[in-house]
């Protein structure tokens, strides 16, 4: 079934994650899209771009919602008409999105080699002394997440991922910590939850005072 889980993160939070196996046209066929999505699905070269967003859609349908319920700020960001919050990811054949009652940030990452040569750009790289290769690769792609996962909420101009977000160091048992932003002489601190489904790694950030709502 492609409707892999839902999760429920907590009691104002709940995941659904979609693993892509039908054709563009079987997606396509399953859910209504507003005008606005259809132009925005004809611009896209790419037919697992354009099942990553059909999926999207098949998620919001399973959540209650369907495409005319979403709309986009100036910035790019996905809202619900109702007032929840949404944070929404795609990564290869998998679809994710999170609605909450506060406001929320999620990644999905399939974990790949090249994630963990790259890390020295964005990460601490101490916090990857003492694991064996493969978890090296698991916990790079993970601090790749939260970064991306803090972004989507902030989402402000001229953040960078090795000057501004930090990871506290973390065990990957634990699927828990903490992480903050530290941008315009200001510091923002961040809980982070995150989950392996399959090959991928998946992350949701919630700003620290939320999870106490």
């Amino acid at each position: 079934m492609p409707l892999l889980k839902i999760i429920a993160l907590n009691d104002f939070t709940k995941v659904f994650v979609w693993k892509i196996t039908e054709t563009f046209e079987e997606l396509f066929h399953s859910v209504p899209l507003n005008e606005v999505s259809i132009a925005r699905l004809n611009t896209m070269k790419s037919e697992a771009h354009q099942k990553g967003f059909l999926s999207v859609r098949r998620l919001l349908m399973e959540a209650g919602y369907t495409d005319f319920d979403l709309y986009y700020d100036e910035f790019g960001k996905p809202h619900l008409k109702d007032g929840k919050h949404i944070s929404i990811s795609h990564s290869h054949d998998f679809s994710a999105i999170t609605i909450s009652d506060v406001i929320i940030g999620i990644d999905l990452e399939i974990r790949k080699e090249k994630t963990l040569k790259i890390a020295p750009r964005f990460m601490e790289i101490s916090h990857l002394e003492n694991l064996s290769h493969d978890e090296q690769i698991q916990k790079a792609t993970v601090v790749w997440g939260i970064k991306e996962a803090v972004f989507k909420i902030k989402n402000e101009k001229g953040i960078s991922f090795p000057d501004h977000i930090f990871e506290h160091d973390f065990s990957l048992t634990d699927k828990n910590c903490t992480a903050e932003l530290r941008f315009n002489k200001t510091v923002e601190y961040f809980d982070i939850l995150f989950d392996f489904i399959e090959e991928y790694v998946f992350v949701c950030a919630f700003n620290s005072v939320s999870l106490e709502k």
